[in-house]
């Protein structure tokens, strides 16, 4: 039986959702929590966006004892630099790089060219490796994206010390057969299945745990998402219900997580209560 591991955002994407702004000692509790549950990584914040941030990563690297503790960074050196000072004491930690690989992105956003991306990605994930070892890449919008260009920026990506591939449905844009083949064709066309691929699924349309659901049947080996499924606009996946589909269904998913299932309720009512949601 293959084991997923289990990535926890909440108290970063999860708290880039409105009025859902976390003090350092209400992060510091929930991530206390999520390492004794048994979750495998707990991004902690983006330390380049503000002091906040930064201090609770800090904070948090401190009191995790198990689970990987992982800051999120843009891929320029003062995000990567400001991501390992944050993360520097931590017994397991990551470093998150992330950039736009969709047209849209790349010419609106970025205001860069395809190759400027690329040459982006081989020169700053090299940095961040020369920093820490585990290295998680994410191609932001990825399921937008060109296949073929994912392809040559997960092949780059892995070539500079990747060790984890993410691939985001960023806007939630996705269904399910249509992020079958998506999977399927970069796995197919890239290194991808050479190291640790993983999905972040968000809840635009709905089918957020559909697409989870979906890409642990394609073989990816991480999962991405948030305690109640909070978030940036409709949110993330909620985790509780990917971990619940892996428990009750286990006969289709034939998977198994580290996480202690019998946590959800208090997790879940732990998040309630800081970020002032009802659960549904």
């Amino acid at each position: 039986m293959r084991k997923i591991k289990i990535f926890d955002t909440t108290l970063r994407d999860g708290e880039q959702a409105p009025w859902f702004g976390m003090s350092k000692s209400s992060k510091v509790e929930i991530a206390k929590m999520l390492d004794e549950m048994g979750v495998d990584v707990i991004e902690a914040g983006f330390a380049a966006s503000n002091g906040i941030d930064f201090e609770a990563i800090k904070a948090i690297s401190n009191e995790v004892k198990l689970a990987t503790v992982c800051s999120l960074a843009r891929l320029n050196k003062n995000d990567i630099d400001k991501a390992y000072e944050a993360i520097k004491d931590a017994r397991h930690k990551r470093i998150h790089v992330f950039i736009a690989t969709s047209d849209i992105h790349i010419k609106d956003k970025l205001h860069m060219t395809r190759d400027e991306v690329i040459n982006s990605v081989h020169d700053m994930v090299r940095y961040a490796k020369s920093k820490v070892d585990d290295i998680e890449f994410s191609l932001e919008d990825a399921t937008r994206s060109d296949k073929d260009f994912a392809c040559k920026v997960i092949d780059t990506a892995i070539e500079a010390g990747a060790t984890t591939i993410n691939i985001p449905d960023t806007v939630g844009y996705t269904e399910p057969d249509e992020f079958r083949e998506f999977l399927t064709y970069l796995k197919e066309n890239s290194r991808l299945d050479e190291v640790d691929w993983s999905v972040h699924c968000h809840n635009d349309l709905g089918l957020a745990v559909a697409n989870t659901m979906t890409a642990i049947k394609c073989g990816a080996s991480q999962v991405e998402g948030t305690i109640n499924g909070i978030g940036e606009r409709a949110g993330n996946v909620d985790l509780i219900q990917v971990l619940a589909n892996i428990s009750v269904r286990n006969n289709i998913y034939d998977v198994y997580t580290d996480v202690a299932l019998a946590y959800s309720k208090k997790i879940s009512q732990l998040v309630e209560d800081v970020t002032h949601q009802s659960i549904p």
